[in-house]
């Protein structure tokens, strides 16, 4: 853990959290059918919609975040450093 805190583009990504103002914790998701899942690939963002499962995937953590909207949560999304190299699923929460 202590080398992921270490890892400059995890404390880029924290301090951008942090700058919003963003509410972290924890909550129950909504189906994989209603998630969206963000890449980036040579600067472009890349989008689908539903889930990215592979069996070589694994759930790395969870973050809560508060965004105006979708494209807000995709713009967030784009910035975490395992959009880079692996994907970012991005789903509501429910109310």
């Amino acid at each position: 853990m202590e080398e992921i805190l270490a890892d400059p583009a995890h404390q880029a990504y924290g301090e951008e959290i942090a700058r919003r103002g963003a509410v972290s914790g924890g909550a129950r998701l909504r189906p994989v059918a209603d998630a969206t899942t963000v890449r980036v690939r040579d600067g472009e963002t890349l989008v689908s919609d539903g889930p990215f499962a592979e069996t070589k995937d694994f759930v790395g953590g969870i973050d809560i975040i508060e965004c105006a909207d979708l494209d807000d949560a995709i713009a967030i999304a784009a910035k975490h450093p395992y959009a880079g190299r692996g994907c970012v699923e991005v789903r509501p929460v429910w109310e």
